[in-house]
Parts: C-alpha cells; structure tokens; sequence
C-alpha cells in the first residue's frame, strides 16, 4: 500500500564508477544531494566496467586489465567488500599452430536474463562474445562468431579498429526473452539473434558508413553504443560512428533521427541512455566530430542533449555545466539513467569528474572531481543505508 513503511523501502542510487587506474563506488542519499566515495578498488588498473547483478542486487563484476597478470573479470559477493579473481577468465581458443588471437582485454559486462540466474555476457577487444553460467566466475566462447570466417573478416584487424583497440560491446538481451540477443562491434556493425546465440545476423539497413566505403560490408559500420527502450524493447536506439539512429521492431531499416540536432553540434559522440518508462525520451553526449576527431565537447561546451519525442527534436541541456573552455567528452559506457522519478541522469569525463541530474537533465551538479579517466558509468538502486 502507498505509505505503508512497514513493507516499503527507500531506495537509493548507487553509481558504479569504472576508471584507467581502479574503480568507485559511489552511494547516494535519498535525495540524490549526498554521496559518499567507496575506494579506489584495484587502484593502479584499468577497469573497463563495473557491474552491479540486478538479479541478486550485491554481486559486482569488474572488467580489469592489471599490469602484470593481462585481462582478467573480477568478482564480489559483497558489494565490493572483498573480490576475487575469476578462475577461467575470457580467452580464445589456441588455434592448431599455437598462434591466433588474445584478449587484450573484456570491455562490456551483461546480466543475462532474470530467468537465467548466475548467467552473465561478456564483450572483448579484440571483438569476442563469451558467456557465465555461474556467475562471472569461469568463462566460455559464446555462439560461433569468435572463429567464423565471416565474423572475422567483419571485424578486421586490430589496426582497423578503433583508436584504444577493436572491440565487442552493448550486448543487449530483450527482456521478454532470454534468445534474442544483440551485440555491437566496433568495427564490424550490429548483430542480432533470435534463437539463444546459435545464429547471429547483421542488422545494418539504413546506417551510413564513412565516404567511400561500402555501406553493405559490416566492416565498415561502427557502432558506438546500442540501447533498447526498457519500456518498449522494440525500440532501439543507437550513437554511431556516422550519427543517431532508431530502430522500431519488427522493422529492419534503422532511422537517422540526429539529422534535427542542431547543425553546429552535429550527431556524432559515443554515450546514449533511454528513459526507463518512456520510449521516446532519451539522451546523448555529443562530441566535436570534424573531419580529423579532437574527441572534445563542441567548442569546449559539453551539453547533454535530450528527445522527448523519439528523436524528432532535441533540446541543448546544461545548466550547471561549464559554459566555457571545458575540452572533455564522455566515453561510450560512461552515461547511465537510475529508474527512480525524476529520472536521474549520471555520466563520467575523460577529465575524472562525475557528473549527476536528479531532473532528467534540467540541472547538473558535479559528484566527483580528480578521479582517473572515467571509461564506464553504470547506475543501480539498493536499499537505502541504515542511519544513511
């Protein structure tokens, strides 16, 4: 019953901060006014992403690259009070020669379904898809794209990929059904399979690919970020290398909605998040995309912009971020939505400074300042602390 404390409970954001030297966790208050810094963790190695398990609500994955031991997942039973290292992490198969390709490193973490407890994704760079049954800890390659002939021609060579290396990511599984999958490769498009990852297909109608490509050949698509509408898993949206981009199922012809960005800002950046109960809400980060890539705010003015409307109009969002010499962006998993209401908004810099709207960007304040590089953001809601 609405009031009824004795059976109802406060929740709170808790922001999963993932960096170039360790990790944060960052817990809120009620209000969304106060936050208290948990860390660093793994001080000293890059962490790609930090994942909190919605189905268990205390198990934290962790994408590590450490100095001397290479790429590994690490894992916590306690919201990060204690961690240990996965016992077989994600690594190709060794081809007959001995040769063949290696992980630098795991760069996307997923949640399988709610249906399928202790099941967890993972995406690599180089471009891998591997799979958990038992909660992070050993790691197997998932579906055949690692060896088929024409996912690897797809996905090129490390030299082809993007500038901190090629790599698989927005794996995506639709809610209402634990076989149908979707992933991103940069380079190398965006996939989709209906029957439990036995099969994957290109899903590329409609995006553009860079001037003198070939815009059939998946190698040349580069997808920055892949979302589906948590209120209308129907609905995809996606930053691309070559803009913003709607998706509505069963349709196969994705649709550039950032050509009603404003023409000096333009549509190309890396983050994307959806509003949790609205399909036509969402928002980007976008970033200066001239012909040679600063990889800054445009004009040294970060903005979020926002859609109430599914991409037909976008609205600039900025009040309390610098107006003025700010020459930072964000990275592809480093914005993320709570599911509380007002939605709150969260990203990281590539400055170190954490970032948060309680107003579903009517207002930014500044979280956090000094941290490392941020490359991930995610967002979670617990039970608010006692005495909190």
């Amino acid at each position: 019953m609405p009031g009824d404390t004795a059976t109802s409970t406060t929740l709170v954001p808790l922001i999963l901060v993932a960096t170039r030297k360790g990790a944060w966790l960052v817990h809120g208050d009620a209000g969304r006014s106060r936050w208290r810094l948990d860390g660093p963790h793994f001080l000293g190695h890059i962490v790609s992403h930090l994942m909190l398990d919605p189905r268990d609500g205390r198990t934290l994955l962790a994408a590590a690259k450490t100095g001397h031991l290479g790429p590994t997942v690490f894992r916590s039973m306690d919201l990060g009070a204690t961690w240990r290292e996965a016992a077989r992490p994600p690594a190709f198969a060794k081809s007959a020669d001995g040769k063949g390709r290696a992980v630098d490193h795991t760069f996307w973490l997923t949640p399988g379904h709610p249906s399928e407890p202790g099941c967890w994704y993972a995406g690599t760079s180089p471009q891998g898809l591997f799979r958990s049954e038992d909660g992070g800890d050993t790691w197997v390659p998932f579906s055949s794209i690692n060896d088929d002939p024409d996912y690897l021609r797809w996905m090129g060579t490390v030299q082809d990929g993007t500038p901190d290396g090629p790599k698989l990511h927005s794996i995506l599984v639709d809610p209402r059904d634990p076989a149908h999958l979707y992933f991103g490769m940069s380079g190398g498009g965006v996939h989709e399979s209906r029957n439990a990852g036995k099969t994957f297909a290109p899903l590329l109608n409609g995006l553009e690919v860079v001037e003198g490509f070939d815009v059939a050949d998946p190698t040349f698509h580069d997808p920055h970020c892949l979302r589906l509408s948590p209120a209308d898993p129907d609905r995809l949206y996606q930053q691309n290398h070559c803009g913003i981009y709607r998706l509505d199922r069963p349709g196969d012809t994705w649709v550039r909605i950032g050509r009603t960005m404003p023409p000096e800002v333009g549509d190309i950046g890396f983050p994307m998040v959806v509003h949790p109960r609205d399909p036509d809400r969402a928002w980007v980060f976008p970033m200066d995309g001239q012909t040679v890539w600063p990889r800054t705010s445009p004009d040294g003015k970060p903005a979020v912009y926002g859609t109430r409307d599914a991409g037909a109009t976008w609205q600039r969002l900025d009040a309390g971020l610098p107006r003025a010499q700010a020459w930072w962006t964000v990275k592809r998993q480093a914005m993320s939505a709570d599911a509380l209401d007002p939605v709150g908004l969260y990203f990281g810099t590539t400055s170190g400074e954490l970032w948060m709207s309680a107003d579903e960007g009517g207002s930014w304040t500044c979280v956090a300042r000094h941290l490392p590089e941020i490359y991930a953001v995610e967002v979670a809601q617990r039970p608010a602390e006692v005495g909190g």
